[in-house]
């Protein structure tokens, strides 16, 4: 008898339907909860970039509060009592700047060996209480430049950080002045930043120490940062991010920088806890939606398989009249191949809805997006405009003073007089090129060709790189047309190309073919050399060596490109030349000659054909003070305004016929004072506009306002000239 076959279990229609729905759900399911997590990880990342982002862009602002300190104290160093070895005269000089600058608790003057000269919050010769960062002041002596010592409280308990510069006197004496800054100066960058409530900034000085903090400031200050976040920064270096505890004792996610010029690190962090509740928030929302959405597919399978069941029995029913001989009666049968037509475009409708639906949300996403762009571009215009005005503020006095030394013309510091006015030229270029980077890549720099002796360009340049191994042969003097700041930045970027590609030994020659009428300035290195390849595309933007080589030095493939453009808009050429890899590279830039120009001499320069009465309007004290002294060397009689109230009232005394206004002034804008000067006193009184806000638009609304002339800060000698000449042809209206 044979065996019946082996059957297996059976399961009803309706669960496998919902076994089914299980199986299918359980992918969805697994995908989702991976992509919510890969989300938050990427938020996590996203978030940790801003913080990063905000930690740079605040030890910029803080390096440039820290550039005004040593700058007005570069200034206040420069007074003819400290060059000549007056102490006691220096003194009143600094207690008066010191009153000058509410953010400053003293000045203090030590000498080479670290004994305190005099302190301006305290009389003359009286007893000076022991330094409380002297390492700052040796540092200051050995390395010769700024230096911005650790916050420490003093006496009388206030915090405050040292900034210390080296100067020397006429007789070659060393000395260190110092300006014990208060930390609320940095304190209102953090402030500025209007960061989130659950957010935390803070400021470290260069030994570890907090300088400010956006929360329990007083408590905090001075204090050490905590060890983990030391450990996260032994760990990255000098910019990094990472989880940390808080001085309160709070898990974050940190992040610093602490590539400012000082030494400080910027420190910016926010709650770890709000980063993964967005985690748990999307699997709890996520959970549900899976637990609706099975739910839902079981309802719909058993109500399905109760239609496709009534069918089978239908079929089975006419299948057993059919065997029985009897009429076949086929019941109506609802799943039908119009009956799936009709669901399949119900589905398709609905999906259409949802399709509609996303594509309403990605349009008003991307709506959202371009808004913020245009934001994002405005704001990029206005810090700009704000960057270039406080930029070119502190120029404007030290361009004052240095023409007020031209005009004296003593002959003693010529040679400095010249330096200085190189180096604010220079600076005044890199402020211009900073609030228009794009003429680099666009091809669009402008040159201010002049004579000049490229040999005594070539060794300030390398002078101003000190611990280089730098070799330096050049002739006497090699005369060219050409811009000096830019002819700088070609040496510097050939001197930072050799530096990158591992030069320990680097030459830099200049020959002059009279014959030929060619200079040619030649850099030298012993670095990793270059193929032939590479020889051929060095100078393309962009263009960056193999992996192996740029990977580990760096640089956006830029350097090179702008040394060629420099020196083509010179009219010269440049060339480069290896004998291959590992045996150096040599850089030739050839330049055509020029005759050398007439001797100058340092006669005072005449005084207007007729002497005006000017009103000078500037908040900047020193600005104003630096314009007006000028001015009266030149044979003017001048009034000084420091606000719009000021300035109303001095027009009215003093009936001016030549007003000079900022544009910035606390109380009222300097076009809104124009106008109202112009109503007083009529088209008999000529205005120009003095202002750190030098765009196209600005010199525009000058002219609007009713400006005779617009000059950029800083003004130069032959600017305050051409705005009081008496012929008012001799500026076009609002020209800058």
């Amino acid at each position: 008898m044979p065996m019946p076959p082996h059957r297996g279990r059976s399961l009803p229609l309706r669960h496998m339907l919902v076994l089914l729905t299980a199986i299918g759900l359980l992918p969805l399911a697994l995908l989702g909860i991976w992509s919510i997590h890969v989300a938050s990880e990427y938020r996590h990342r996203e978030q940790e970039r801003a913080l990063l982002d905000m930690a740079r862009a605040l030890s910029s602002a803080v390096d440039a509060e820290l550039d005004s300190s040593v700058a007005a104290l570069s200034t206040m160093a420069q007074h003819p009592a400290m060059l000549a070895g007056d102490v006691r005269g220096f003194y009143d000089v600094a207690k008066v700047q010191a009153q000058l600058q509410p953010e400053w608790l003293g000045v203090f003057l030590a000498d080479a060996e670290g004994a305190t000269l005099f302190r301006t919050n305290a009389p003359f010769g009286a007893a000076t209480p022991a330094l409380a960062d002297p390492d700052s002041l040796q540092r200051a002596l050995a390395l010769h430049r700024a230096v911005v010592g650790r916050i420490a409280r003093g006496k009388g308990g206030r915090a405050a950080v040292p900034v210390r510069i080296p100067i020397t006197d006429s007789h070659g004496h060393a000395f260190v002045l110092s300006a014990i800054v208060k930390p609320d100066r940095i304190l209102r960058v953090i402030e500025r930043q209007q960061a989130p409530a659950d957010s935390l900034i803070a400021i470290i000085d260069a030994s570890g120490h907090i300088v400010a903090r956006s929360k329990n400031q007083d408590r905090f200050v001075t204090q050490p940062i905590t060890p983990a976040l030391r450990a996260l920064m032994r760990k990255n270096g000098l910019e990094g991010a990472g989880p940390t505890l808080t001085k309160e004792g709070d898990e974050v996610t940190t992040a610093y920088s602490s590539m400012s010029r000082y030494g400080w690190t910027v420190v910016a962090n926010t709650p770890t806890a709000a980063l993964r509740a967005g985690f748990f928030e999307g699997i709890a929302l996520y959970a549900a939606g899976i637990a609706i959405s099975l739910a839902v597919c079981i309802a719909l399978a058993y109500w399905l398989s109760s239609r496709i069941v009534g069918a089978f029995n239908g079929l089975r029913r006419a299948a057993a009249a059919l065997g029985a001989g009897r009429a076949v009666s086929v019941p109506h049968a609802r799943i039908r191949e119009l009956g799936r037509m009709g669901r399949a475009l119900e589905a398709a409708g609905r999906q259409r809805a949802r399709q509609e639906a996303e594509r309403s949300r990605l349009l008003a996403s991307l709506e959202d997006a371009l808004e913020q762009a245009r934001e994002a571009g405005q704001a990029k215009d206005e810090f700009l405009a704000v960057l270039g005005h406080e930029l070119r503020n502190p120029l404007s006095p030290i361009v004052a003073c240095l023409d007020l030394m031209d005009m004296r013309d003593e002959p003693g510091a010529r040679r400095e007089r010249a330096i200085m006015r190189r180096q604010v030229t220079h600076l005044k270029r890199l402020v211009d090129d900073l609030l228009d980077v794009s003429r680099i890549a666009s091809g669009k720099l402008q040159l201010e060709l002049h004579p000049l002796d490229l040999a005594d360009t070539v060794r300030h340049a390398v002078a101003a790189l000190p611990g280089n191994a730098i070799s330096l042969d050049v002739p006497d003097p090699v005369w060219v047309q050409g811009d000096d700041s830019r002819l700088v930045q070609v040496l510097n970027n050939l001197l930072s190309n050799a530096a990158r590609f591992g030069s320990t030994a680097t030459s830099v020659g200049l020959h002059a073919d009279r014959a030929a009428g060619l200079a040619t300035l030649t850099v030298q290195d012993n670095g990793i050399g270059m193929d032939a390849g590479l020889l051929s595309r060095i100078f393309e933007p962009f263009y960056q060596a193999p992996q192996q080589l740029a990977r580990r030095t760096g640089g956006l493939g830029l350097g090179l490109a702008i040394v060629r453009k420099i020196v083509d808009l010179h009219g010269g050429s440049v060339r480069a030349a290896s004998d291959g890899a590992g045996k150096g590279s040599r850089f030739d830039v050839v330049l055509p000659l020029t005759q050398a120009p007439a001797q100058r001499t340092g006669a005072i320069p005449s005084a207007a054909s007729q002497p005006r009465r000017i009103l000078v309007v500037d908040d900047n004290v020193d600005a104003a003070a630096g314009t007006a002294s000028l001015l009266r060397l030149m044979g003017h009689e001048v009034a000084v305004a420091h606000s719009a109230a000021e300035a109303l009232a001095a027009a009215r005394s003093h009936a001016p016929t030549l007003a000079i206004l900022d544009i910035g002034l606390p109380d009222m804008d300097g076009y809104a004072l124009a106008m109202l000067l112009r109503r007083q006193h009529g088209d008999s009184l000529r205005l120009v506009a003095l202002s750190g806000y030098g765009q196209q638009s600005d010199i525009e609304r000058a002219k609007d306002a009713g400006f005779d002339l617009h000059l950029t800060k800083p003004a130069t000698l032959d600017d305050l000239q051409r705005a009081t000449a008496l012929d008012a042809s001799a500026g076009a209206p609002g020209g800058s």
